[in-house]
């Protein structure tokens, strides 16, 4: 039986659907291994570990299938939120996606804002690495009376990517923390991110099949005048308010904008095996992008004895404005990918550009029931209404949907500390832009229906938990047809298991270890240019990965933390004539924290990639991108 009264659980409810407020400012205790629950994907402050990430999770992208939240509230953003605003992201999968009333096949990114202590304080980082950049990042939480509390941060610095790219960058953020009363709370914020002469990395794409030669680390071959500028925005509100003792009120209204001054896509095609290749750069057309999202949800709460029930209504709506194509072509002819290039900047002669509109808003309910010492259920419904149209100079394309979404998964305890669990979900997502190697790289693919099932148990012991799982999800497949044009040209279905294990193995040493085993199959429909293999491009056979921290009682604050990941091969080719192999990885690291006087501080030293195994990721059928090289980093993170 529960013992709390109604008025007390609801309004543990609505605290506990906020994150927890900070204190005092405490950045220097950031440890991703430490604070994270699973396995599944996780990232705090500069750090982050999983199987999984916000570009990938069961194969494929939930960020590119529009499955962002904010504190659990819908987010579209036309643009990535300012690591400034973030506290942490998880990755929800499986198990731990339950309590989100809407879920996505494709796994959900959940951001938590980063919110103004309550205290006055400030944190500082500063960070370089082996390459050569460096960065500076500030933050601090001012206090404005009993009720209101300022946050403000900033960063710049200078970065050289593994690829030889470099680039400057400097970004903002301000937040706003307004608690009136216990039951209302409401937080503004505000981001910009300027990008300063940001190389555009050179994609590889061979003659025939086979890997290309591998570029030399750290070794750019382009233009000095392919540079990227742009600027970013993204602002909004969070609001909550407890309206009684059993109903609550969460709002989020996000707007997100891009200009973008100077953007390029550079292509080495036709590469040999001794590195001859042809360079090409597509110059982007200046323009902007804009895009609005948000969700308000109304969910009421019932305590019945031993059960729970929880109600929630919810509307969600994003609208986005984008202006591509009219790209100018160059060609800088034949040379090798290990020698640089050095050619003036031309004139670029833009043709007229395209435009896309969407507008998608869904209505849904969703019910979520727990019973004490016997288990769960929960389902949701949602209507989708989808408009989104494409203006092109000699063409206009209009498509609208309006499918029914449904979702539902059970949860049982048969032992104490075990549970079991069952769902499925049928969501609308979005699949994404074409690679860069394609002929309609700009515009965006259309919208698709996916579906899932999957289950799993979970086990909860003295200091360890553990889940396993299995799913099944199906989607439409994407490739190229006889004109170079990225569609769907069939349908995938992935197949998998994974498992997380998290926790303390003994008083000092902490371990998260996790791993997901994938069968992807894919069949085709007519229309596609050659032919196409069983296995979907770019998603690997396993991935498995493990990370500890251990604080060294000899030395107070020490603390030595290792991380292993090993991932399977991958088909890079539409065919499957061609596969990037399997690929290990070792990174090391240490950490001491210590105080002066009043200030907490924390030295991080990292040596990433120590065995130097580098090779390629596939960035689209036939197309590479190369993997870092090995690398040292450092920052110091102080706490005042």
């Amino acid at each position: 039986m529960f013992s709390t009264p109604p008025r007390a659980i609801a309004c543990a409810i609505a605290i506990l659907s906020l994150p927890a407020t900070a204190r005092a400012q405490t950045r220097s205790g950031e440890n991703a291994v430490t604070q994270a629950d699973d396995a599944f994907g996780f990232s705090v402050g500069r750090e982050s570990l999983g199987i999984y990430d916000s570009d990938n999770a069961r194969g494929f992208s939930p960020t590119t299938a529009g499955n962002l939240r904010i504190d659990g509230l819908y987010f579209a953003p036309v643009v990535g939120l300012s690591g400034l605003l973030i506290e942490s992201q998880s990755i929800k999968v499986g198990l731990s996606a339950q309590g989100y009333p809407f879920a996505a096949p494709s796994g959900i990114v959940d951001f938590r804002l980063r919110r103004p202590a309550e205290a006055l304080g400030a944190s500082t980082v500063f960070s370089t690495d082996s390459y050569g950049s460096f960065g500076l990042e500030a933050d601090g939480s001012i206090p404005l009376g009993g009720t209101l509390s300022l946050g403000a941060a900033a960063n710049g610095g200078r970065t050289h990517f593994a690829d030889g790219t470099r680039n400057h960058y400097h970004s903002e953020a301000l937040t706003v923390r307004w608690r009136p009363s216990s039951a209302i709370e409401l937080l503004p914020f505000w981001s910009a991110f300027t990008d300063i002469d940001d190389q555009s990395s050179p994609y590889y794409i061979p003659s025939g099949a086979f890997i290309p030669p591998e570029p030399r680390a750290g070794h750019y071959p382009g233009p000095q005048w392919n540079a990227i500028n742009r600027s970013q925005f993204n602002y909004g509100l969070l609001g909550s308010v407890a309206l009684s003792p059993t109903w609550l009120l969460r709002i989020g209204a996000f707007r997100s904008i891009r200009h973008l001054r100077s953007g390029y896509t550079y292509l080495i095609t036709g590469i040999e095996p001794s590195g001859l290749g042809d360079h090409m750069i597509f110059a982007a057309r200046p323009g902007i992008s804009r895009g609005s999202s948000g969700e308000a949800r109304l969910t009421h709460t019932l305590v019945e004895g031993p059960r729970l029930h929880q109600i929630t209504l919810s509307a969600r709506g994003r609208e986005a404005k984008r202006e591509y194509g009219g790209d100018a072509e160059v060609d800088l002819g034949v040379s090798s990918i290990f020698e640089d290039i050095d050619s003036p900047r031309p004139v670029f002669r833009f043709e007229a550009p395209s435009h896309d509109r969407l507008r998608q808003t869904l209505y849904g309910i969703a019910y979520d029931g727990r019973w004490k010492g016997v288990g769960e259920l929960s389902f949701g419904l949602s209507k989708s209404l989808y408009r989104k149209s494409a203006v092109a100079p000699d063409l206009t394309i209009q498509s609208r949907a309006s499918p029914w979404l449904y979702n539902a998964t059970l949860t049982v305890l048969p032992l104490q500390r075990v549970a079991v669990y069952g769902g499925y979900s049928r969501g609308f997502e979005e699949s994404g832009s074409p690679p860069a190697s394609a002929a309609n790289r700009s515009e965006s693919l259309p919208a698709i229906i996916t579906r899932q099932i999957d289950g799993g148990v979970r086990v909860d012991l003295a200091s360890v938990k553990a889940v396993a799982g299995i799913f099944d999800l199906k989607r439409p497949y994407f490739g190229f047809d006889p004109f170079n044009r990225y569609i769907a040209i069939g349908t995938t279905r992935s197949r998998g298991a994974e498992f997380s294990l998290s926790g303390n193995i003994t008083r000092r040493m902490r371990l998260v270890a996790g791993g997901v085993i994938l069968d992807p199959r894919v069949r085709t429909a007519d229309g596609a240019a050659a032919a196409i293999g069983r296995r979907p491009v770019g998603i690997f056979s396993h991935l498995f990965s493990v990370d500890a921290n251990w604080d060294v009682a000899a030395v107070h604050g020490l603390s030595l933390d290792a991380s292993i990941s090993h991932r399977g091969g991958s088909p890079a080719t539409s065919d499957n004539m061609v596969s990037l192999p399997p690929r290990a990885q070792v990174d090391l690291g240490t950490r001491y924290a210590f105080t002066l006087g009043k200030v907490r501080a924390t030295a991080r030293f990292q040596l990433a990639n120590l065995f130097d195994n580098r090779g390629f990721s596939v960035a689209g059928p036939g197309t590479y991108a190369p993997n870092a090289a090995r690398s040292a980093s450092a920052y110091l993170t102080t706490d005042f």
